[in-house]
């Protein structure tokens, strides 16, 4: 007999399935939510036990020479890192007669361009006055270094200029010579020589008139630069708020918290490989999923959520009744990740098949856990392994045992020969679900299904496998199916080992 999976499962595995990392994220809910509280809560707390020190700013319209409508904030950058300089910083320090360095002052102010000429600058202090006092000596020092650099910058290119009108002024001199040399001769050459040399002074005056005109017009531009850099807003002190600075640092360690502990959530998924989806267990196990169950609660739960677990845990006990019903050997539930889970089907499973005779729950569990448990009322027999060797093979049996990690295979065979495997989700890797459907296989133990505890609500996924080939045909066996209570588009597994079981980095197809 071979076994097939759905149409979904046997498609190529991603390399990185998004639905079950989400689920994967979202189960981890509790971790996430826990560093963003905590983020939250550092924030808060760092915002009182060190509150921001007083701070002033000041505001400066600087002009620029290059100033273009389509500037892209280059020259306002120029001056905010100007503006973090140690010649401006000990400019404003000499102003305000203190003797600290300026490498100490600089991290203690900074600038930012609002617009291509505003700039605003932030200063700290001791106190507000001498934020206050700070910033009005950073915002002067900044405006005279632009003013002087303004005027460097015109006195150089006006100094350029006259330069070169003074060169030409000593070859008009060269020329008027020349003029005056060839005016003594007489003849065709030396008119010509003469008209060359009148037209050479001609163009050198025009050009000395021209590098005159452009040397004033220099330093005419400086006084408008030097009265449009000034100061617009006077120095003042911030007003700090401790509630509202409180609930921004808040705000801020919530969401790096929420991002971090979404990331480690995440990278754990990952690196863990420890499969959530119904289809992920289903084809790891090698076995379909035949029912699902909350986690029992280890705090009282509400009313609903008693009503639904209850409703959950009748039809879980029904189904597996029917199932122990029509199996003539012997039927355990092992568990990995759920011993409370599995211990209260076992005992639910026993209460439903007291009705037809004596049953007895041998305790394999780690522990062992229900042996030491106080019974009720009505509760049926719980017995040790030991005590289950000595006692009479007339009674029903129903082991409960493990296959968590230590796990004791060879023993397994003694709790009963077919299992229903109780898994919480998300609990074992993808390599241990191998292990466990190898060793059982090996056991020669079959697995009539699982259940899966704690499963995601919102999960989707089919985890049902077929044996046999693909679209099996509808007649009597479907209905009698049907008649039987299944329900489930799936066939009988005749056994566990007639199917292939993947190794620890395969999937079963």
């Amino acid at each position: 007999m071979t076994t097939s999976t759905t149409s979904e499962s046997s498609t190529a595995a991603p390399l990185l399935d998004l639905q079950a990392l989400v689920v994967a994220v979202r189960r981890r809910r509790r971790l996430w939510c826990s560093l963003a509280l905590i983020g939250l809560l550092l924030g808060a707390v760092v915002a009182v036990l060190r509150p921001a020190p007083p701070t002033a700013v000041t505001k400066v319209l600087v002009a620029h020479e290059a100033d273009q409508p389509n500037d892209p904030g280059t020259l306002i950058r120029t001056d905010v890192a100007l503006l973090q300089t140690t010649e401006i910083a000990g400019k404003a320090l000499k102003s305000l007669g203190s003797a600290k360095k300026p490498e100490d002052f600089m991290p203690d102010y900074g600038g930012i361009g609002l617009t291509n000429n505003l700039l605003q600058i932030t200063v700290t202090g001791h106190s507000d006055a001498e934020a206050v006092a700070r910033a009005k000596a950073l915002a002067e020092a900044f405006v005279a270094d632009h003013v002087r650099r303004l005027q460097d910058a015109a006195d150089a290119a006006a100094k350029a200029l006259l330069d070169q009108r003074d060169r030409l002024q000593e070859e008009l001199a060269q020329v008027d010579k020349a003029i005056g040399d060839a005016s003594s001769q007489t003849g065709p050459k030396a008119a010509a020589t003469l008209n060359s040399l009148y037209a050479s002074r001609t163009e050198l005056a025009s050009r000395i008139t021209d590098f005159n005109q452009r040397a004033a017009e220099a330093k005419v531009g400086t006084p408008r630069l030097v009265a449009g850099t000034q100061i617009v807003d006077a120095p003042r002190a911030v007003r700090q708020s401790l509630p509202k600075t409180a609930a921004t640092d808040a705000a801020i360690g919530l969401v790096l918290g929420l991002v971090l502990g979404l990331a480690v959530a995440a990278i754990g998924a990952v690196v863990a490989d420890r499969p959530v989806l119904r289809r992920e267990i289903a084809a790891n196990l090698g076995a379909s999923v035949i029912a699902e169950l909350p986690r029992l609660p280890r705090r009282p739960a509400g009313r609903w959520q008693r009503r639904r677990t209850r409703e959950a845990r009748t039809r879980l006990t029904t189904t597996l009744a029917r199932t122990v019903r029509g199996s003539a050997e012997a039927v355990s539930l092992l568990e990995l990740g759920c011993a409370r889970s599995a211990g209260a089907i076992a005992l639910d499973l026993a209460g439903e098949l007291a009705a037809e005779g004596p049953v007895v729950v041998v305790d394999g569990l780690p522990g062992p856990q229900l042996t030491k448990r106080r019974p009720k009322p009505g509760d049926p027999t719980v017995v040790s392994g030991e005590q289950a060797a000595a006692g009479p093979d007339q009674e029903r049996r129903l082991g409960v045992g493990s296959v968590a990690p230590g796990t004791a295979w060879t023993d397994l065979q003694y709790l009963g020969t077919r299992t229903v495997l109780v898994v919480r989700a998300g609990h074992g890797s993808a390599a241990w679900l191998h292990t466990v459907a190898r060793q059982l296989a090996d056991q020669r133990i079959p697995v009539i299904g699982v259940v899966l505890i704690d499963p995601d609500p919102r999960d989707r996924t089919d985890g049902t496998l077929w044996d046999g080939p693909p679209g099996p045909r509808r007649g009597r066996k479907r209905r009698a199916a049907r008649r039987n209570g299944t329900g489930r588009r799936r066939t009988e597994r005749q056994s566990m080992w007639t199917a292939p079981v993947p190794d620890s980095d395969q999937e079963a197809r």
